[in-house]
């Protein structure tokens, strides 16, 4: 049923951002650092950084935007995956890869409506950290200069202040309109479409191997280890249009960092300054994060917590 499936995609979503938000954030910030202004060399450079500078919790920063918006998220990107699934079947036959493929893009076009403003205002709140961190290690090192060019760049305070999800969403509404939430939206679909793609056919191919009747689901082991697998390479894959989202919807930039026009120009300017492996920025941390957050998205939705829950209702009623 449906609410079944809303559920049981929600509650995937929760379990899965709650394990990996932290190699999450490190995978932003990695992405968002350019040339000359490293602050970090490697996700656990990055995850160690972050907790001496802001604490432990500081790993956390954003969350409670994905576990606000992730249930809707993922709860779409699922049924829609399903609804296209069933409607492009014949008369209940197997699909063939190309309808796979279309009903995933389906599913990866219907997610971004909520995707896109969760990714731009978590985006914020991650990359905060690094900003004012660059900021502080370029007034230690002002402070270590006699030059006065190096005094005036460290002019400015290095404290940073914290600003909430609710800010920025008023902040945004107010200045662009909705418009403003939806920045980096062409990028978005871009990262998120061809994943679709990928994902959904790799992943019910590699959990059909698992099934021993095509009418019995297949342990949740399968279901779970297809997913990560699916799930990793499909990361690994759009991971150069991740890149180019994740800096088209940064707002603040640090310290003689790129803004960018759109994808193309953003495109253009990594490649021509940073070179072609820029683009794979934050590639195994989005692989670590996707596989198991698919892993054990997959295992509640198919397992179906929801259906136990739904089921159990009349019973504690009666």
């Amino acid at each position: 049923s449906l609410p079944a499936k809303l559920i049981n995609g929600g509650i995937a979503g929760l379990i899965g951002v709650t394990c990996v938000f932290p190699i999450d954030l490190a995978k932003t910030r990695l992405q968002n650092q350019q040339n000359g202004q490293r602050m970090y060399t490697s996700l656990s450079d990055c995850l160690i950084k972050t907790i001496r500078s802001e604490g432990y919790f500081g790993m956390y920063r954003g969350a409670a935007v994905n576990l606000t918006l992730v249930t809707p998220e993922k709860a779409i990107k699922l049924a829609a995956n399903d609804f296209f699934r069933h409607h492009l079947s014949k008369d209940g036959k197997k699909l063939t890869l190309l309808r796979e493929m279309l009903a995933g893009c389906g599913a990866g076009t219907c997610q971004v409506i909520v995707t896109t403003p969760m990714e731009m205002l978590k985006i914020q709140l991650q990359d905060a950290g690094r900003i004012a961190a660059q900021k502080k290690l370029m007034a230690a090192q002002a402070q270590l200069s006699s030059s006065p060019a190096a005094a005036a760049a460290a002019a400015e305070p290095a404290v940073e202040t914290r600003t909430t999800a609710m800010q920025i969403t008023r902040e945004l509404l107010r200045s662009k309109g909705i418009a403003g939430l939806y920045k980096g939206l062409g990028a978005t679909l871009l990262r998120d479409v061809p994943f679709s793609i990928v994902y959904f056919p790799l992943f019910a191919n590699l959990n059909k191997l698992g099934q021993k009747d095509p009418s019995v689901k297949a342990p949740f082991y399968v279901s779970f280890l297809s997913g990560c697998v699916a799930g990793s390479t499909a990361a690994v894959a759009v991971n150069p249009c991740d890149v180019i989202k994740t800096r088209l919807q940064s707002l603040q930039r640090g310290v003689n960092e790129d803004t960018y026009s759109g994808i193309l120009d953003c495109t253009k300017k990594i490649w021509q300054r940073e070179g072609p492996t820029a683009f794979f920025k934050g590639a195994y941390c989005r692989a670590l994060v996707i596989a198991p957050l698919f892993g054990i998205a997959q295992v509640v939705y198919f397992v179906g917590i929801a259906e136990f829950l739904l089921d159990m209702l009349p019973k504690h009623r009666a």
